[in-house]
C-alpha cells in the first residue's frame, strides 16, 4: 500500500508531477499526469483504462464528456481515499480478492481465454491483476469512508420525517406504485415421473452418441438450451465458476472427448462432452433436457384447485388453513399461503416483481377474490419449475403520493438518504477548498458538477 507523504514534500512532488510527468503507454500514446489531489495522482492512462472497462461492461459512449465525468468522479474518489488513509481504514482483502476473481473470470469467459484478455487490454494478465487489485483496494477504502460519513447521520425521529415532508414540494415526494399482498395454494406436477422420463430420454441420446452419432448434431436437435443448441451445444471457453457447481464439477472431472453421465442442476438434466480444459476454464458441449408435464398433469392439478376454490368461496375452510394442508410450496405453506418476495422478504409486490402468469391471473381481481387455476413458475433455477396454483388477493394498495401516515418507512429512508447525500456533498466541497489540487489545462473545457474544481487548474505560462 502506498504511504502518505507529509508536509511540503507532497506539494513539491505534486507540482513536479503535473508539469513533467509523461511517458508512453499502450502502443505509443503519450501518458501524463492530468490531476493531483493531495498526494494522489490521476494519469491519462487511468482515465483511459476506466473508460475501456466501462465501455466493455456497459457499452458507455467514449467521448470528451464521458472523460470529463470520469475525471471529476476520480478526483472526488481521491478525496475520500486520502481521508480513509488518514483515518487508517483497513482494506477488506476478502472482498477485493472475490471481486478480482469475478472480474477476471467474466472477462476470460466473455473473451475466451487469458490470452484474449491480455490482447484486449494490451497488458499481461499479471499486470492487470496488480492494477485491478490496487484499484479495488482503493475502491473499498473509498466506499468505507463514504459509509462512515453517511453513518454519522443520527437516527431520525418521526418529527424529523414530518419536517422533511413539510419542506418537500408535493410533486417532489415519491410516488408509491400499486402494490399487491397475495396468498397462494400450489400443486406441483408429478416431478418424480417427469424426471424419470427425461432421464430415460437423455440416456437414449447418450447411447446414440456412444454408438457413433455426433454430439453436436443431437444437441442441435434435442437440447433445450436455446443459446447453445444452435451451436451444437457448445458453450465456449469459460471459467468453471460461472456454472452450477454440479455441472462444473462433472465437466472438470472429464478428459477431452469424454461424455458424462447424466448431471442434474436447477436448470434440468444434462449430458456433457468436454472439448478442452485449461486451468480452471473449459469448453464443453452439453445437451439440456427439462422435465415435461402432460395435459393430464395439468388437468389433475386444475381439478383439485377448482374444488378448493369452490370450498373457499363457500367459506367451508379458510385460505390459510387450506394452504397449510394442501399447498406444496414450502416457502408459503407454513405462512398460510402468503407470498413473499424471495429477494426482499416483503409480502407486498409491485407489478414488475410478479411473474407474468401470476399478474395475468389477478389483474382483474378485487381484494378478497381468488383467481382461477393458473400454470406458473416457481423461483428455482434460472427459469423456474412448472407449478399450478390459485392466488388470493389479500390487499391492494393503489398508486399514490407517499404520505406520512401510510408510507412512513419509505419517507424515513428518503429523508435519511437526503441527509447522507448532503453530508457526502459537504465533505467533497470542503475538501476541494482545503486540499492541494492541480488539474491540467487540457481539461479546461470540461463542465464539472462542482464549481470548486475550476479554481484548481494549473496556470499556463
Amino acid at each position: 500500500m502506498r504511504h502518505i507523504l507529509k508536509g511540503v514534500a507532497v506539494f513539491l512532488f505534486a507540482a513536479a508531477s503535473v508539469n513533467a510527468s509523461a511517458q508512453k503507454y499502450q502502443g505509443g500514446i503519450v501518458d501524463k499526469t492530468v490531476a493531483v489531489v493531495g498526494n494522489e495522482v490521476i494519469m491519462i492512462s487511468d482515465i483511459e483504462s476506466e473508460m475501456q472497462m466501462m465501455q466493455y461492461n456497459y457499452g458507455m459512449k467514449s467521448d470528451r464528456k464521458a472523460r470529463c465525468e470520469l475525471l471529476e468522479n476520480m478526483m472526488s474518489s481521491k478525496l475520500f481515499l486520502m481521508q480513509a488513509r488518514v483515518d487508517s481504514l483497513v482494506v477488506n482483502n476478502d472482498m477485493v480478492e472475490s471481486e478480482l476473481a469475478n472480474r477476471i473470470d467474466m472477462l476470460k469467459t466473455n473473451l475466451g481465454s487469458e490470452e484474449a484478455v491480455e490482447k484486449e487490454f494490451g497488458k499481461p494478465i499479471y499486470r492487470l491483476r496488480q492494477e485491478w487489485r490496487s484499484d479495488l483496494e482503493d475502491q473499498t477504502l473509498t466506499q468505507q469512508m463514504q459509509q462512515e460519513i453517511a453513518g454519522k447521520i443520527p437516527d431520525l425521529t418521526p418529527y424529523d420525517v414530518q419536517k422533511y415532508v413539510d419542506a418537500t414540494e408535493a410533486e417532489d415526494l415519491p410516488m408509491v406504485p400499486v402494490k399487491y399482498q397475495l396468498s397462494q395454494i400450489c400443486i406441483y406436477p408429478d416431478r418424480e415421473a417427469a424426471n424419470l422420463a427425461v432421464k430415460e430420454r437423455l440416456l437414449a441420446i447418450r447411447e446414440r452418441i456412444m454408438n457413433g452419432e455426433k454430439f453436436s448434431t443431437l444437441a442441435r436437435i434435442y437440447s433445450q438450451d436455446p443459446g447453445s443448441a444452435r451451436k451444437g451445444g457448445e458453450l465456449g471457453m469459460a471459467s468453471k465458476s460461472i456454472f452450477w457447481p454440479a455441472f462444473s464439477d462433472a465437466a472438470m472431472a472429464l478428459k477431452p472427448g469424454m461424455v458424462s453421465q447424466i448431471v442434474e442442476t436447477p436448470d434440468g438434466f444434462h449430458i456433457i462432452e468436454v472439448l478442452e480444459k485449461k486451468g480452471d476454464m473449459f469448453n464443453a458441449r452439453h445437451i439440456l433436457l427439462k422435465p415435461e408435464y402432460t395435459a393430464e398433469d395439468r388437468s389433475k392439478a386444475f381439478r383439485v384447485l377448482d374444488s378448493l376454490k369452490t370450498e373457499l368461496n363457500n367459506e367451508a375452510v379458510t385460505f390459510q388453513l387450506a394452504a397449510r394442508f394442501y399447498s406444496e410450496d414450502p416457502a408459503s405453506r407454513t405462512n398460510g399461503g402468503q407470498m413473499a418476495d424471495p429477494n426482499t422478504g416483503s409480502s407486498y409486490f409491485e407489478i414488475d416483481q410478479l411473474k407474468p402468469q401470476d399478474y395475468a391471473a389477478i389483474v382483474d381481481l378485487k381484494e378478497g377474490e381468488i383467481s382461477d387455476p393458473v400454470e406458473s413458475l416457481d423461483n428455482e433455477g434460472r427459469d423456474g419449475n412448472t407449478v399450478y396454483k390459485i392466488i388470493k388477493v389479500d390487499k391492494i394498495i393503489p398508486s399514490h403520493p407517499a404520505s406520512f401516515s401510510n408510507d412512513y418507512t419509505l419517507l424515513l429512508g428518503n429523508a435519511k438518504q437526503e441527509l447522507q447525500m448532503k453530508a457526502i456533498d459537504d465533505f467533497i466541497d470542503s475538501k476541494i477548498e482545503t486540499t492541494y489540487i492541480v488539474i491540467d489545462p487540457m481539461f479546461e473545457d470540461c463542465v464539472f458538477e462542482r464549481d470548486g474544481w475550476y479554481a484548481k487548474f494549473r496556470k499556463t505560462e
